[in-house]
C-alpha cells in the first residue's frame, strides 16, 4: 500500500526552462567576465552551494572579489537578478502540477519533497504556493546532505513515519536520483513531462524505470 510519495522539484514538479533563464553564462556577462573565468571558480562551488557550505550571496562575492572587480552595484544586480528569476520560476509550472498533488492528498497519501537546491532556491521554493503540499519538505542546502546519498532520503522516511517500500519517489532522474530511491527501496517513477521544455541537457527516458508522460499519471500508482 502506497502512503507516501516522494517528490524531485526542478524539471519535476516546476521547470527552470519556462521563463526568462539567468544561468553562469548570464551572470558571468553581467559581471564582466568571461565564462571560463567565471565556471573556473563557480563549478566549484556546487556542492558547497547545494549542501548550505556557501550561500549564493558569498559566492558571488567571493569571484567578484578573486578577480578585484567588486562592487556594490555589481554584486545587487547579480543577486537580484538570480533571486527574481528563481522566484519566477514558480509562477511559470504546468496548470496540472497542483491538482495532481491535491489529488494524492485527498486520497490520504502524504507527499514529501527532497530536492537539491542552493540558498536562492530554497528561498524560492519555501515562498511558493507549492511549498504548502509538502507534509515533509527536506532541502538539501537545509539539511546538509544531497542526492543521490541515501541520508537524504532516509531522512524523509523518518520524518514521514512510513517504510520505503509504502513510498513512490518521483523524479526527472537527475543527480542519479531514480537510481538511489530504488536502492533504498522506494518504487521511482520517472517525470517526463518537462523534457520537451529542458533545452540544455541531452537527458532521455530511462527504460529501466517507469515513465509518466503526464503529471496525473502519477495517481495510477497509488
Amino acid at each position: 500500500m502506497v502512503k507516501a510519495v516522494v517528490f524531485d522539484m526542478f524539471e519535476t514538479l516546476v521547470s527552470l526552462y519556462r521563463t526568462e533563464l539567468y544561468f553562469g553564462e548570464h551572470m558571468c556577462n553581467d559581471m564582466g567576465l568571461t565564462e571560463e573565468e567565471f565556471r573556473k571558480y563557480w563549478d566549484t562551488t556546487d556542492d558547497d552551494r547545494s549542501t548550505g557550505v556557501k550561500t549564493f550571496e558569498d559566492t558571488i562575492k567571493e569571484i567578484l572579489e578573486i578577480y578585484n572587480i567588486f562592487s556594490e552595484e555589481t554584486y545587487e544586480k547579480v543577486v537580484r537578478k538570480r533571486y527574481e528569476s528563481r522566484r519566477k520560476v514558480f509562477e511559470c509550472y504546468r496548470d496540472d502540477i497542483k491538482p495532481m498533488l491535491q489529488a494524492i492528498r485527498d486520497r490520504g497519501v502524504k507527499v514529501a519533497l527532497i530536492s537539491n537546491c542552493f540558498s536562492e532556491e530554497a528561498q524560492a521554493i519555501k515562498g511558493s504556493d507549492l511549498f504548502e503540499y509538502f507534509d515533509v519538505p527536506v532541502l538539501s542546502f537545509d539539511e546538509g546532505v544531497m542526492k543521490p546519498d541515501l541520508a537524504i532520503y532516509r531522512l524523509a522516511l523518518e520524518r514521514l513515519g512510513v517504510e520505503a517500500s509504502e513510498c513512490l519517489y518521483v523524479g526527472d532522474g537527475g543527480s542519479h536520483e531514480l537510481q538511489a530511491a530504488q536502492e533504498i527501496g522506494m518504487k521511482p517513477l520517472q517525470a517526463l513531462w518537462y523534457f520537451s521544455d529542458n533545452i540544455r541537457t541531452s537527458r532521455r527516458p530511462m527504460p529501466e524505470f517507469i515513465g509518466l508522460k503526464e503529471p496525473a499519471d502519477v495517481l495510477k500508482y497509488l
